[in-house]
């Protein structure tokens, strides 16, 4: 066990961290996902063992939100065993953490956290216990139904063929979330159009599908030539998907089918509404973020001051691709008396022009324009640019090592409420 919260009733129980969960209901346990299985049974019979009490039972009747707080050490990870021609990882420069050039493919954590699997290294007990603790959701890399090209692109000659895979999951009532990532020339046109057709053919069970482009770093020495998607890409992408999208939502009034936001802003056209995303199921995919915090900004705009009884100086740091898209606003706060600010967009030094996502930014990006400007007491950044509680970029720098050397104040914001704390906190004062 790594820690025990005092929100839940464990700590209560003697459960504390280091302690382990030999069975419940005289059932070994394998892995987080075994307990959450087993503990939804009203009543339960958990064997715990520790250094220091031994080995002890527990017996609970419980309501089903009554948790007992506890956070699991981590499992070993199962590793990919493919070689996608697009592989992000395969794009990374040398010299990062370790732990960033490791390829995970483990459909625990596509059903713990959202993680995208290809499904290609699944055993018959791996399909068996999807379907026994219905694992569901589960978030699925396909690319392309056509099995020639999904082996192609996934660089496995040996990749079952996924529409059987997923009308096996379909028949077991496992919700799916899907995701085809676009390489130009290879799975877009007549072969997108097919993926779409027959990946919609098992809705309700395939919830969404999400297409994205293909990301392409300056670090490709030596691998497959790929093409980056154009506006004109975006813009035939765009048409193909509205066909699709109205066709969906006569039917049962759900899109199913969504975009990155990069597609749109590639191809100069708006997002849709806010309802047109479904409550936005592929928002950790880079789909819908703009929407909402574009509408969350709004709500907000609603209520904003007139002014300010001290004056506040910001500076907010962004990626390349979020800039336009924060312009507005920001007209909108310095319209607001003695608060300024200002939005500076930054180039990708660790991955190259291309990339301009503000979540692969690294701590050098906001290290080196910071030490060039003294423009704001206080520097706002994207959460989303750190990869872990302690602060630290992909490079392993860290807030604390970067706000000493540029002698500046730096905040993550995640969203426009976060956003609107900040430039609105108490200290500013509202008048």
């Amino acid at each position: 066990m790594r820690s025990v919260s005092a929100r839940g009733i464990g700590r209560g129980l003697g459960i504390k961290a280091g302690s382990r969960i030999l069975s419940v209901n005289g059932i070994p346990l394998r892995d987080e996902i075994d307990y959450r299985f087993l503990m939804a049974a009203a009543e339960v019979r958990i064997r715990f063992f520790d250094d220091s009490e031994g080995e002890w039972e527990v017996r609970l009747r419980r309501a089903p939100e009554q948790g007992l707080g506890l956070e699991f050490e981590a499992f070993p990870i199962r590793s990919c065993n493919n070689h996608c021609l697009f592989c992000f990882v395969d794009q990374l420069p040398k010299g990062l953490r370790p732990s960033l050039y490791f390829k995970d493919e483990d459909y625990r954590l596509s059903f713990l956290h959202g993680n995208y699997v290809t499904l290609t290294n699944l055993s018959e007990g791996d399909w068996n216990r999807i379907v026994r603790q219905r694992l569901s959701p589960l978030f699925i890399s396909v690319h392309s139904t056509d099995l020639g090209i999904r082996r192609f692109l996934l660089g496995n000659p040996e990749a079952p063929d996924i529409m059987s895979q997923l009308k096996r999951l379909a028949q077991a009532r496992i919700r799916m979330h899907l995701q085809a990532v676009i390489c130009p020339g290879l799975n877009d046109g007549p072969s997108l159009e097919r993926t779409i057709q027959d990946l919609a053919s098992l809705r309700p069970h395939a919830c969404s599908l999400s297409l994205v482009p293909v990301g392409l770093t300056a670090h490709r020495q030596g691998l497959f030539p790929l093409s980056a998607l154009g506006p004109e890409e975006a813009e035939e992408i765009l048409e193909l998907s509205e066909r699709y999208r109205r066709q969906f939502r006569k039917g049962d009034g759900n899109s199913f089918l969504h975009l990155a936001d990069e597609i749109y802003l590639l191809a100069e056209r708006p997002f849709p509404s806010p309802r047109a995303y479904d409550g936005y199921p592929q928002i950790e995919n880079g789909v819908g973020l703009s929407q909402r915090f574009i509408t969350a900004f709004r709500r907000r705009e609603k209520s904003l001051p007139s002014s300010l009884r001290e004056e506040r100086r910001f500076l907010l740091l962004t990626g390349k691709m979020a800039f336009p898209l924060l312009l507005p606003m920001v007209d909108r706060l310095n319209q607001i008396q003695n608060l300024q600010m200002d939005v500076a967009p930054l180039e990708n030094s660790l991955f190259g022009s291309s990339v301009t996502v503000a979540g692969l930014l690294s701590g050098k990006d906001f290290r080196d324009v910071l030490k060039g400007r003294k423009d704001a007491a206080l520097v706002l950044i994207p959460e989303s640019a750190l990869r872990d509680q302690g602060g630290a970029f992909l490079d392993d720098l860290s807030l604390a090592q970067i706000s000493p050397e540029v002698e500046r104040k730096i905040i993550p914001v995640g969203d426009a409420n976060s956003l609107s704390r900040i430039l609105f906190a108490s200290g500013g004062g509202l008048r």
